[in-house]
């Protein structure tokens, strides 16, 4: 019915049996609905595991249908939702296994209470009267036998020890009833318990019974609780330690550009200051060299003074006094320019 029925939703859609009226209020689910069960979309759910078994968890309050599982896994959106259904899987997973590992725990605290065999009881008096003669009796011959070995007769030492080799099987074959009822308790079966379900199975049992237990729904249900739990918990130490890397390499990068930027610093100041030192050292340059210049200029001066003689002094007061005439013309010009105007 369940199969005929998939079939006649994917032909004719799941609103096929509802009136117009009906029709309009109603809204087609799709997997990212909170009515559709995440964990049956990205795993498996729970509730599916333990159908029949004593951890039957119930049916599941919400929706499983493999077409929405099939939309989910074709979705644009799948690796975006994944780590989400995992997570609220996750959560519900470990509170199954705490729910299990309390009566694991109090499955072995049962094993460890459990009462030893009693000991062997007493031997009757009877029967302790009788091994009393007979642990006598063995003294006796011994001594006896001692004594004839000793005294050199071999033969009638010998003869006694056979007799004292049979007194000592009397005396094993008195107290073996009571040590074969030790060994039955002994040997009386013991309880094991699984770590993998809680279930309690019977120590060094048959091959089949404990091959039927492993291939059982609970067992395999919570095996595959565990292992969930355990790649969930390897999966998210493994992304915060892709994390981290991350973050060193991404401060590593930081500290080198940041010693990039002070090493060029660096040299552009140490340019700079080179740069200063070449111009100061240009500048320098060319003040000695204006220096020697005016020296050498000083030098020719000289020479040609002392070549021409008086003519070069008769010269300079003749140009100094035409040069006075001319600074005083240049003078009365300037205290007068209406004077100069009108003469224009």
């Amino acid at each position: 019915m369940d199969a005929q029925r998939a079939l006649l939703d994917e032909l004719m859609g799941s609103a096929r049996n509802l009136t117009e009226e009906e029709r309009r209020g109603y809204k087609e689910i799709t997997w990212d609905d909170k009515e559709v069960c995440g964990a049956y979309m990205v795993r498996f759910c729970p509730h599916d595991l333990f159908v029949n078994t004593r951890s039957d968890l119930g049916p599941c309050p919400k929706l499983h249908d493999p077409k929405l599982k099939e939309s989910f896994e074709e979705s644009p959106r799948h690796d975006a939702y994944v780590p989400k259904f995992e997570a609220e899987l996750a959560h519900f997973c470990e509170k199954l296994v705490m729910d299990l590992d309390r009566r694991v725990k109090r499955g072995r605290e049962r094993l460890a209470q459990e009462v030893e065999p009693a000991p062997a009881p007493p031997l009757s008096a009877e029967k302790s009267e009788q091994l009393s003669v007979l642990e006598e009796k063995i003294k006796n011959l011994l001594e006896q036998a001692e004594a004839l070995g000793e005294a050199g007769k071999v033969d009638e030492a010998e003869a006694l020890m056979r007799k004292v080799d049979m007194l000592n099987s009397e005396k094993t074959a008195l107290a073996q009833p009571q040590n074969d009822k030790v060994l039955m308790l002994a040997q009386e079966k013991k309880m094991a318990l699984c770590e993998i379900c809680g279930s309690f199975l019977v120590a060094n049992d048959a091959v089949e019974r404990t091959q039927s237990h492993v291939t059982g729904k609970q067992h395999i249900g919570y095996g595959m609780v565990r292992d969930f739990i355990a790649e969930f918990k390897e999966s998210k130490e493994k992304a915060r330690e892709e994390e981290r890397l991350a973050r060193e390499k991404e401060a590593e990068e930081r500290r080198k550009q940041r010693e990039k930027e002070e090493e060029n610093r660096r040299r552009s100041n140490s340019s700079d200051r080179d740069r200063y030192r070449d111009r100061d050292r240009d500048r320098e340059r060319d003040r000695y060299r204006e220096r020697d210049l005016d020296r050498e200029r000083s030098r020719e001066w000289n020479g040609r003074s002392s070549r021409d003689g008086g003519r070069g002094v008769d010269r300079r007061s003749r140009n100094g006094r035409d040069g006075g005439r001319d600074r005083y013309h240049d003078r009365s010009r300037s205290r007068s320019p209406v004077r100069h105007s009108h003469r224009r």
